[in-house]
């Protein structure tokens, strides 16, 4: 009586203990679930929420009455070079609810940045995310700085690759309205830039009437394989589900694009696409 008693008793924790694993790793899977759905959700509605700098005819308004509705705002200061303390500051901006005037705000601005003590961030980092429009290279050793753009531009990713002999800073960034969106942003034609610190020059790589879509480097080489994404519809803005794309090779050392298939073969597989009759 009392070994069926034990039995039973043995049973009931056994299935009781069951259902608690049971349950616990639902709650596991759903938790991992959740966490993977969140992030894919998060990271796919990024670039929509990247805020572009106004277009030029935009800023042509605005200038007519001396207004302004975005500021420049300095990011932390990220190390590149160890050796030689080199940091790379990107220039993001904030857009203004309303416009104010140019001569409004100035003090303020520039009290504020001289009296922050930015905390420098001093490990390696090879990507960077956020909404830019100006990348300044900052020498510790000397003190000295140096803005890479002249023009407005804007990007939101920046790249560092290290080599032997050169450390490599790329971004894909847009300088004009081409979408006629009234703001410049990753919907508009993109070129690549890339910053050399050996050669202390900036590259501008493109293609009129393309966008940069992808990018990689040859193993053992500064020479990059390029695809440039093709407006077929030609509404300024480059659709990757729905227009095609074309692969060119950028020589480094050279600083040439070369294309890597030749028309003809290119000519011959859209006729195959095509069903075209062969010659």
């Amino acid at each position: 009586m009392k070994i069926d008693k034990i039995k039973n008793y043995n049973q009931k924790l056994l299935a009781v203990l069951g259902t608690t694993v049971t349950l616990m790793a639902l709650v596991g899977l759903f938790s991992i679930g959740f966490f993977a759905i969140t992030e894919i959700f998060r990271y796919s509605s990024y670039d929509n929420d990247i805020e572009g700098i106004l277009s030029d005819e935009k800023i042509e308004e605005l200038q007519k009455e001396n207004k302004r509705q975005q500021l420049i705002s300095f990011e932390k200061p990220i190390l590149v070079d160890s050796t030689n303390l080199i940091y790379i500051i990107p220039i993001s901006h904030k857009t203004l609810n309303e416009a104010e005037y140019v001569d409004e705000g100035i003090m303020e601005l520039t009290n504020s940045f001289s009296s922050n003590n930015y905390n420098i961030d001093k490990r390696y980092s090879k990507s960077y995310y956020g909404s830019f429009n100006n990348l300044i290279i900052y020498y510790y050793k000397d003190n000295s700085t140096r803005k890479l753009f002249e023009d407005r531009i804007n990007f939101t990713e920046i790249k560092t690759e290290y080599f032997d002999d050169d450390i490599l800073i790329l971004f894909k960034a847009a300088d004009k309205d081409t979408y006629k969106d009234g703001v410049v942003n990753l919907n508009d034609f993109k070129k690549l830039y890339v910053y050399s610190f050996k050669e202390k020059e900036l590259r501008k790589i493109g293609v009129k009437n393309t966008d940069i879509y992808s990018y990689s480097f040859v193993n053992g080489s500064k020479n990059l394989l390029i695809q440039f994404g093709i407006d077929q519809d030609k509404d300024g803005k480059f659709d990757s589900y729905r227009e095609p794309t074309k692969l060119m090779q950028y020589n480094f050392e050279k600083g040439k694009l070369v294309e890597i298939i030749d028309k003809e073969l290119v000519k011959e597989l859209q006729n195959s696409l095509d069903g075209s009759e062969k010659e």
